[in-house]
């Protein structure tokens, strides 16, 4: 990390199709080894399952999905004279939103439909409904920062 100064934000385009900021940061993290067009693929496929199955608007469902997986806490390893504790901490809104998106990516890789179309719209659909690994893991991590509680007051 540069002790100069910060990096700066780089401007993020809409995706073309929905022109919508939050699903080409979504598409940037399903991409591997720069295949940006294979991702926007099944990005695209993934929603157009989803419309087909919930006759819903699917950017919402989108949008639904990445609210329910989003984590208000999580914790942090602190070290103080020789021990070290897991402090709670609030998750800033910018990591909050990239943690949502690479734990749906990561958890809809894991899944056992054929292809990763099925597997990500399968993602997706569980998390706006308020189940499936993503928001398991959220919770989790909700329940480590709860368990936690008593060391918060190591905050830095």
């Amino acid at each position: 990390m540069s002790r100069r100064r910060a990096a700066e934000k780089r401007e993020i385009l809409p995706d073309p199709k929905y022109g919508d900021v939050m699903l080409t940061k979504f598409t940037n993290g399903l991409m591997k080894g720069g295949r940006k067009s294979a991702a926007e693929r099944i990005m695209y496929g993934a929603l157009d399952v989803i419309e087909k199955k919930t006759r819903q608007d699917p950017l919402k469902l989108f949008h639904e999905a990445l609210e329910n997986v989003k984590p208000m806490l999580e914790v942090r390893s602190r070290r103080v004279g020789g021990a070290t504790y897991q402090v709670p901490i609030e998750v800033r809104a910018n990591r909050r939103l990239s943690l949502a998106i690479r734990w749906t990516i990561d958890l809809s890789r894991k899944r056992s439909e054929n292809t990763m179309v099925d597997r990500l719209a399968g993602e997706l659909l569980d998390a706006a409904n308020g189940r499936g690994a993503a928001v398991k893991k959220r919770e989790d991590t909700h329940r480590m920062a709860e368990a936690n509680k008593a060391f918060s007051h190591y905050r830095w």
